[in-house]
């Protein structure tokens, strides 16, 4: 009588699933996931591309069309690189309020505890959300700042200029450089504060109120502090025509640099010693 063959084994669940090792790759992958998944963030960059471009062509007929209305001082003043990027200051409300969004979304719904548990060293997570957020915003208003410029000077006629021209091409940058590192400010802001309406609450009062109540300080402090706020920080290395008390371009880039590097290091620290 032959013996009865053995049963077939099938392999245990546990064995046949495969575990990959986390990388800033994999993190990458995995934000670049979320972020275009959500409809804010594709409506939230149109709105900032729109703002660029749009506001160029609204001022440059404006400009045009009330040329003899303007008065001796205004046209000293006038620079047609920055009235055709003027924009730029619409565009860092949509960029800085997406920035914020994307962190604190995650926290909102209580995603963010799913996204540490997948990466529990959690600092690749900030580089990762940072860098995305970045090299989409770089792209995008660079592409915005060119064709602001070219339909701003179409629409400014006789009294627009070229690409050729002086600062046209730093001014170009500039903004889109400008943009990006609001954008990573943004992020940052997002982890440290967590919530949303304070999030954007914070980076609105750093980069648009603090600069106003500093105009109540002596003016012998003034010319010590509101030159290195990162609004006018990065004014001075995107504009075309900046304030004559302002920054030189490099010096504006560098400080404006410090600034992000600083929130960077702030919300890293925040992120390892809070729990999600």
């Amino acid at each position: 009588m032959s013996a009865a063959p053995p049963e077939a084994t099938s392999p245990s669940p546990a064995s046949s699933v495969h575990v990959a090792r986390v990388t800033q790759g994999r993190v990458l992958a995995s934000e670049w996931i979320k972020m275009r998944s959500l409809r804010s963030t594709v409506l939230t960059l149109l709105a900032a591309v729109v703002a660029m471009v749009v506001l160029a062509w609204l001022i440059g007929w404006a400009t045009n069309a009330h040329w003899n209305q303007m008065g001796p001082d205004e046209r000293a003043q006038f620079n047609a690189i920055d009235r055709s990027l003027g924009g730029v200051n619409l565009a860092q409300l949509a960029i800085g309020v997406l920035g914020v969004l994307l962190v604190t979304g995650e926290y909102a719904t209580g995603m963010i505890r799913a996204t540490f548990a997948a990466t529990p060293r959690r600092l690749p997570v900030i580089w990762a959300k940072a860098g995305l957020y970045a090299a989409v915003t770089c792209i995008l208003m660079l592409v915005s700042a060119f064709f602001a410029f070219l339909i701003g000077q179409h629409f400014l006629a006789t009294h627009g200029t070229t690409l050729g021209a002086p600062h046209a091409w730093r001014a170009i940058f500039g903004v889109a450089g400008y943009l990006t590192l609001i954008g990573i400010l943004a992020v940052t802001f997002g982890f440290m504060i967590r919530s949303t309406a304070g999030g954007i609450a914070s980076l609105f009062g750093l980069l648009l109120v603090l600069p106003g109540i500093g105009q109540l300080l002596p003016t012998s402090w003034q010319t010590h502090t509101l030159p290195y706020l990162p609004n006018n920080a990065g004014s001075a290395f995107y504009s075309a025509n900046p304030d004559p008390s302002a920054l030189s371009a490099g010096t504006g880039f560098v400080v404006l640099c410090l600034w992000v590097i600083a929130a960077l290091v702030c919300a890293a620290i925040i992120v390892r010693r809070r729990d999600a």
